[in-house]
């Protein structure tokens, strides 16, 4: 037994530290996400594309074949599966003690939520989300500025149109004055018990 203790010691006190250590609770996240003042609004994008700053710098948290695709200019690609990589996260350290501010983005803001969630707890406070991600940039590339006054943002993009997929395929309209006559539903009854038991 005294063995076993010992054991137990020298395993407790050898153990490496934990990479992460988180300084905000769960609730200081989600007030935080309420306080509106840990988001990086579409309209200030017009700076960072234009390269007016240098305080700045977005991250795509896509994949890198997605990043490909098409991406908002000036951003580097550093996908979620790969944020808290040793290197990385030098990086990230790096650009917090400089004073830079780090926007996450992904392809809606709910993708980028959860690395974002997680970074602010560990002691990132240098790191924003794009509200709306690079679907609401791509929507409004056009004239960001404009967004100042709009907060679709907030509401995101439908993915389907249930309407259309409900509708009928042959053009007919779906008739509400049908009568709908009540169905008689009749319980069947058991011919024989079940052998063997219960």
């Amino acid at each position: 037994m005294a063995v076993f203790v010992v054991i137990l010691a020298i395993g407790f006190l050898t153990m490496p530290k934990p990479l992460f250590e988180y300084q905000k609770s769960m609730d200081e996240s989600i007030e935080a996400l309420l306080d509106g003042e840990d988001y990086f609004y579409p309209w200030e994008l017009v700076d960072v594309i234009d390269g007016n700053t240098d305080s700045i710098v977005l991250f795509d948290i896509r994949d890198n074949f997605v990043f490909g695709q098409g991406h908002i200019p000036g951003a580097e690609n550093l996908s979620a599966n790969t944020l808290t990589d040793p290197d990385n996260l030098e990086r990230l350290k790096a650009l917090r003690d400089m004073g830079v501010t780090i926007v996450l983005y992904g392809e809606n803001e709910l993708q980028a939520n959860g690395p974002w969630m997680f970074f602010r707890q560990v002691g990132f406070n240098n790191i924003k989300l794009l509200l709306g991600g690079y679907e609401y940039y791509k929507a409004n590339e056009a004239d960001l500025a404009a967004t100042i006054n709009d907060d679709a943002y907030f509401s995101g993009f439908p993915r389907f149109n249930y309407a259309e997929m409900a509708a009928p395929k042959d053009g007919s309209e779906i008739n509400a004055d049908q009568d709908n006559k009540p169905v008689q539903v009749r319980r069947r009854e058991k011919t024989s018990v079940a052998a063997g038991g219960c």
